[in-house]
């Protein structure tokens, strides 16, 4: 197991900025604001001699009692509790806070070995900047920059220094990625917990609460994923704050590096243009899909049959994923949820063999023909596999760039039938074959 390293600290003394650090990285949103980071972030280190996992936390205010930053503070709590050590920092050119004595005293009774990051202390004499923060009694401080680098490496391999190197980790190279996406407060928090087995990321009771798009190692069957929880994404003239702009790049981002993509849209709540946009963002960028109509327990036979009926008229594009219709918050539903997603990512994974694509071929082109074009008719020849994730098919012929969308749709679905291809995207690319007179001066 690779250790972990947790960092925490009050707001805006620079956590995320050490964490992009720490994994080389810009995945934890940085800007000049206090309180950007709300959940526990996750990174694979790579500053440092050894392998260790690094955690960024949000804001520590260990004496607020509720609202949002009390779900921080709980939040920041737990990533303690799993910690091998803590990186504790503080802001150098601010000094020390009473603030920082709270988040101390909580750090010493949690039994964590602590080491303290003095950041912010570039062109500050060293001693200077580190004398007063002995005050904490957490052992001795280190002044470090995070933005510029200076002093970071050497903190690492001193709270590195008491673990072992772990043995070599498969299983995130064969872990499957999934993104968890859909509109703010549709649930994709709530589904992540319920899956876990705890609270993980924050569920709160409004919308917009996951900033960050958060990873979190799972296991389940036997298998091992990893799930993204990703920020609602909303219309883009109701994005107003610059926090929900890098939100949305976060989500988008996600889509991109996943796997498969669960898509969830609130089965209560009118499924909008946005569903839409969001779903049409995952196909173009090819990724295996599964739809999770969610809060569907609260729904009457009547209004589910509507909701249904809603969902095949909007999201008819989607007619190569399986919808399930599911409770995050009641547990239902989620075992058939993730074996769809296990089917569309072997869909999205698939090979398929030149011989067999070709005699599929031949067999549609028997069935039904290309429509002429002009003069001439289209001669699909052979097909063969040019790519996965999503599957590619490139068909070889002459005069196959005149091929009809509509043609191309039926190819498709051939394709798809024959090879069960259901819960992922699939490209068809023509290629024209080279004419041999071509390059032959006509006598």
């Amino acid at each position: 197991m690779k250790p972990t390293l947790v960092l925490v600290g009050r707001p805006n003394v620079g956590k995320s900025t050490l964490f992009n650090r720490l994994t080389r990285s810009r995945d934890a949103i940085v800007a000049d604001l206090p309180g950007l980071t709300r959940d526990r972030h996750y990174g694979h280190g790579k500053l440092g001699k050894k392998p260790y996992l690094v955690v960024d936390t949000g804001g520590f205010e260990p004496l607020v009692k509720d609202g949002i930053l009390h779900e921080m503070a709980r939040q920041t709590e737990q990533a303690i509790i799993e910690a091998d050590a803590v990186i504790f920092v503080v802001d150098g050119r601010t000094g020390l806070t009473p603030h920082d004595k709270e988040i101390a005293n909580k750090l010493r009774r949690s039994e964590r070995p602590v080491f303290v990051a003095v950041n912010k202390a570039e062109g500050m004499n060293r001693g200077m900047v580190e004398g007063e923060f002995h005050e904490l009694g957490l052992g001795e401080p280190n002044a470090i920059s995070a933005a510029h680098g200076e002093g970071v490496r050497g903190l690492v391999e001193l709270a590195l220094e008491k673990f072992p190197e772990p043995a070599e980790d498969e299983e995130a190279a064969s872990a499957v990625r999934v993104a968890i996406v859909g509109r703010p407060n549709v649930g994709k928090s709530t589904l992540i917990n319920t899956l876990l087995g705890e609270e993980r990321v924050i569920a709160f009771d409004a919308p917009g609460t996951t900033r960050d798009a958060i990873e979190i190692d799972f296991e389940r069957g036997g298998r091992h994923y990893v799930l993204i929880d990703t920020a609602g994404m909303r219309k883009r003239g109701k994005v107003f704050e610059s926090i929900e702009k890098f939100s949305v790049v976060k989500t988008l981002q996600a889509i991109e590096s996943a796997n498969a993509v669960i898509l969830m849209v609130d089965a209560q709540a009118d499924v909008s243009e946005q569903d839409a946009h969001i779903a049409d963002f995952i196909v173009q960028s090819g990724r295996a899909l599964v739809v999770a109509v969610n809060k569907w327990d609260g729904l009457d036979p009547y209004v589910r049959e509507q909701t249904r009926l809603t969902l095949q008229r909007k999201l008819k594009f989607l007619d190569f994923a399986k919808f399930h219709f599911v409770s995050a918050r009641q547990n239902t539903g989620l075992t058939a949820l993730f074996r769809s997603v296990d089917a569309a990512y072997a869909a999205a994974m698939t090979k398929l063999s030149t011989p067999r694509l070709t005699r599929v071929l031949a067999d549609a082109i028997t069935k039904q023909a290309p429509p002429k074009h002009g003069p001439f008719r289209p001669k699909p020849r052979y097909a063969h596999q040019g790519g996965s994730n999503p599957p590619i098919i490139v068909v070889h012929g002459n005069a196959v760039d005149q091929i009809s969308d509509s043609y191309r749709r039926y190819l498709e679905h051939t394709f798809r039938e024959v090879f069960k291809l259901q819960g992922t995207p699939l490209r068809i690319q023509f290629v024209v074959g080279k004419n041999p007179f071509d390059d032959k001066e006509r006598k």
